[in-house]
C-alpha cells in the first residue's frame, strides 16, 4: 500500500519517504526489514503478542497455558461471553503471580522488538502494549510519542496512542475523556498518526471477527475541524474499508503488520 502527493519542490530534491506500520504483534523478523528504502518508520502499536486469534498456537497465553486453553478464551471472546472468558482466565491464574509471569514474556518481547526497529523510529503505544516499560528498551533513535508532534521531512505528525476502555480490558485502556484531551493537545498537524481508527462504522468493523471494534470521536472531530493531509491507524485486523475519504483528509488504515509483514508506504 502507498500514499503519494505531487512533488512540487523541483527536480533535483529527493522526495522523502516514510513506512507505517501497525499491529506488529511479534513480528520480529519482518519489523527488522520494515524500514528498509525509507527515510524514517513509524510504528502505530500494539508490538506485544498475548493471544493471536487466528493461531491460537502464537503468543504469551498459550506460553502459559497450552493451545488447548488458549483456543477456548479465544473461542468465548468471539462469541461475545466475555463474563465466561473472564472467569475461566480467573481458574487458570488461580495460585499463579500473574503481573510477574506476564511481565516476564512482556519483556522478552520487547528486547527483541525495540532492537529490529530502524533509525530513526517515531513510536506510540496500541492497547496491548504497556507503556511504563517502553522507556527501558526504546535506545537512541526511538523517539516514543503520545500526545505529541514531531517534525518529519517538513511535515508535522501528530501521535495519540492507546485504545479506549472495552470488555477486554487490554493492557492501555484509558477513558474517553483522557484520550480527547490528548488529540486536542496536538493541535492542526499534516499527518495525524494514531492506534484506533476515528469513529466511522467502515472503518472500525472487523470483517472476520464479526464486530465493531471502538473508535475515537475525538480523532473524527479533529479530522472534520484541522483537517490534516492524512489519518493514518490500525488496531483493526481486517477492516470492511481500509481506505477513506473525510472531507479532504485521506484515512488510511496501515495495515496487519503482523501478517502481511509489509509497511504502508508514503512519500511526498
Amino acid at each position: 500500500m502507498r500514499g503519494s502527493e505531487p512533488d512540487s519542490r523541483g527536480p533535483a530534491t529527493r522526495p522523502t519517504r516514510i513506512h507505517v506500520v501497525s499491529d506488529v504483534h511479534g513480528n520480529t523478523e519482518a519489523l527488522a526489514r520494515a524500514g528498509d528504502g525509507a527515510d524514517a518508520l513509524i510504528c502505530l502499536g500494539d508490538l506485544v503478542l498475548f493471544l493471536d486469534y487466528a493461531d491460537p498456537s502464537r503468543g504469551i497465553f498459550p506460553d502459559l497455558f497450552g493451545e488447548e486453553n488458549a483456543s477456548r478464551i479465544v473461542a468465548l471472546r468471539t462469541a461475545r461471553r466475555y463474563d465466561e472468558a473472564r472467569a475461566f482466565g480467573r481458574e487458570l491464574w488461580a495460585g499463579r503471580d500473574r503481573n510477574t509471569e506476564i511481565l516476564g514474556a512482556v519483556r522478552k518481547q520487547y528486547a527483541e522488538l525495540f532492537a529490529a526497529f530502524p533509525t530513526p523510529t517515531y513510536a506510540t503505544y496500541g492497547n496491548v502494549d504497556v507503556p511504563r516499560l517502553w522507556p527501558e528498551y526504546a535506545r537512541p533513535g526511538t523517539t516514543v510519542l503520545d500526545g505529541e508532534r514531531v517534525e518529519i521531512g517538513g511535515r508535522v505528525f501528530g501521535f495519540v496512542g492507546g485504545g479506549l476502555r472495552t470488555p477486554m480490558n487490554t493492557p492501555y485502556e484509558i477513558s474517553d475523556e483522557e484520550y480527547a484531551a490528548k488529540v486536542e493537545a496536538l493541535g492542526p498537524v499534516d499527518v495525524l498518526c494514531s492506534h484506533i481508527p476515528p469513529e466511522v462504522p467502515e472503518l472500525t468493523y472487523d470483517t472476520v471477527a464479526r464486530r465493531f471494534e471502538r473508535g475515537s470521536t475525538a480523532l473524527l472531530d479533529a479530522i472534520r475541524t484541522t483537517r490534516p493531509r492524512y489519518a493514518l491507524f490500525g488496531h483493526v485486523h481486517q477492516p470492511l474499508v481500509r481506505r477513506m475519504r473525510i472531507g479532504t483528509t485521506e484515512c488510511v488504515n496501515v495495515g496487519h503488520f503482523a501478517s502481511t509483514g509489509t509497511p504502508w508506504a508514503l512519500t511526498w
